[in-house]
Order: structure tokens, then C-alpha cells, then sequence
């Protein structure tokens, strides 16, 4: 009884967490690209805004790390074998250069116009 109990409370937790954290988006007679768009226009400065100073610089912090930590250990590895292997640190310091310098470029792939700051 308890453990019906516990998965109909965690049940409903999350449905009142669903509905309440929602956001609803009325199509006028199927035009449901034009309510898409209006949504995106809505929220399209925070949105970038989050992207640019959260997900970007976390991203860049993740890959930083493993870059140090792998160029440390193919190090040490060269120190046992003599031999160096540049290709794991090569690929995450390229693409560490990447996202450092995707928020330059990146809303004007996607379609998002202006980069935050320079409009």
C-alpha cells in the first residue's frame, strides 16, 4: 500500500509540475508554423541569453578540462613509451575552439538573426 501510495503522489507531483511549468501555444486553423514562430519570437532574447552565458561557457568549462587532463595524460604517457599521441588533445582543443567562438556565428546558421550584444 505504501509503495502504490508513494508512485501515485510522485504521479501527481508531476503532472502539477508539468502543467504548471508549461507554456501554451494557440494555432489559429492549423497554422501551427505561425504559432511556433510567435513562441520563438516571444522568447528569443532569453533564450539566447541563456545560451550565450550558461550553456556556451559550461560547455567550454567541460571541454577545458578534459583537454588539460588528456594533453596531462598523453604526457605521462610519452614518458613511459617515448612516444606522443597529439590526436585526442588535438580534436578537443578544436573543438574547445569551437564553442569559444560559436556564439559569434551561431544565431546566424540557426536563422536567429543578430548575436546578443551586437544588434
Amino acid at each position: 500500500m505504501k509503495k502504490t501510495m508513494k508512485i501515485l503522489i510522485i504521479s501527481l507531483l508531476a503532472v502539477v509540475m508539468v502543467s504548471a511549468f508549461s507554456v501554451a501555444a494557440f494555432a489559429e486553423a492549423g497554422n501551427v508554423a505561425g504559432a511556433i514562430e510567435g513562441t520563438w519570437n516571444a522568447a528569443e532574447t532569453q533564450i539566447k541569453q541563456v545560451v550565450n552565458n550558461v550553456v556556451f561557457p559550461i560547455i567550454d568549462l567541460v571541454l577545458a578540462v578534459f583537454f588539460f587532463a588528456k594533453l596531462g595524460l598523453a604526457y605521462f604517457d610519452y614518458r613511459k613509451s617515448g612516444h606522443f599521441v597529439w590526436t585526442a588533445p588535438a580534436i578537443l582543443f578544436a573543438c574547445l575552439v569551437f564553442t569559444m567562438t560559436a556564439p559569434l556565428y551561431i544565431w546566424q546558421i540557426i536563422g536567429g538573426g543578430a548575436v546578443m550584444g551586437t544588434a
